[in-house]
This record gives C-alpha cells, sequence and structure tokens, in this order.
C-alpha cells in the first residue's frame, strides 16, 4: 500500500451542511477500494487565486490516506464522477520514517577524553630506584 494525499475543491454552489458531510463520500470511496484512511479535515471555505469553472471561492478540503496502487485508477475514475468536485490533487507521499533519537550529553558536561592508561609500578621497582638515587650520594 502507497501513502498518498488528496485535495479537493467542493463548489460553493452547494450549502454549507452538505460541504461538511462530503468528506464522508469521499471516505466511502476509499474504503470501497479497500483503502486506509490516515487523516482528514473538514472542508473550509476559501476564496479562490483564480476563478475555476466560473466560481470566485470554494470549499476546501485535505485527506490522507493509503491504498494498493492497482486500485488508484477506478478511485480517481469515482472521484471524477462527483458533480460537486471542481479540481483535485491527488500526491503520492513517501511515508514518514522513524529515526532513533541520538542521545547527546549537556552542554554543561565536560567532554569524555579517554586518557592513555599508565603501566603500573610495582612497590618492589619503586625501592629500587629509590635505593640507587640515595646511593649515588654526591661526593
Amino acid at each position: 500500500m502507497k501513502h498518498y494525499e488528496l485535495t479537493y475543491l467542493i463548489s460553493s454552489e452547494v450549502s454549507e451542511e452538505e460541504a461538511k458531510s462530503f468528506p464522508e463520500k469521499v471516505l466511502l470511496l476509499i474504503q470501497e477500494a479497500e483503502g486506509i484512511i490516515e487523516n482528514k479535515s473538514f472542508p473550509l471555505r476559501r476564496k479562490l487565486a483564480y476563478s475555476i469553472k466560473k466560481q470566485e471561492d470554494a470549499y476546501l478540503a485535505v485527506m490522507t490516506f493509503q491504498l494498493d496502487p492497482e486500485k488508484l485508477a477506478g478511485f480517481e475514475k469515482k472521484l471524477k464522477a462527483e458533480g460537486q468536485i471542481i479540481r483535485y490533487l491527488l500526491l503520492v507521499k513517501k511515508p514518514i520514517k522513524v529515526i532513533k533519537a541520538i542521545r547527546r550529553r549537556p552542554i554543561s558536561e565536560k567532554p569524555l577524553l579517554t586518557q592513555p592508561q599508565e603501566k603500573k609500578v610495582e612497590l618492589k621497582e619503586i625501592e629500587k630506584k629509590l635505593e640507587e638515587i640515595l646511593s649515588d650520594e654526591p661526593k
């Protein structure tokens, strides 16, 4: 299944109640095509930047869903048959990747520096060195 985003404009000639119930029609079309709805928004009336089919404003709605690519053509055909939709845009979306968070140290902490391990010296070796130093008294 691929992820899709559908943005569509509903004609301003329909009443506000019909526009608010219209996403349910689109939802049924997606469910008929065995799709899964991820997110939907309620249509909001917007003024268009330019007229579309002699209309200056329309209801804008966005819906994200998952659908098999083989069933997309049938879904689009049914979507085009809806007379209330004056324009739509269907995009393929990449699925969101889950990234594991990298644990970082706070800035106040000192950086972790690895110091070279010093060779351990035995007590007998220290005593020997001391005897050598003490025995070499200046004459």
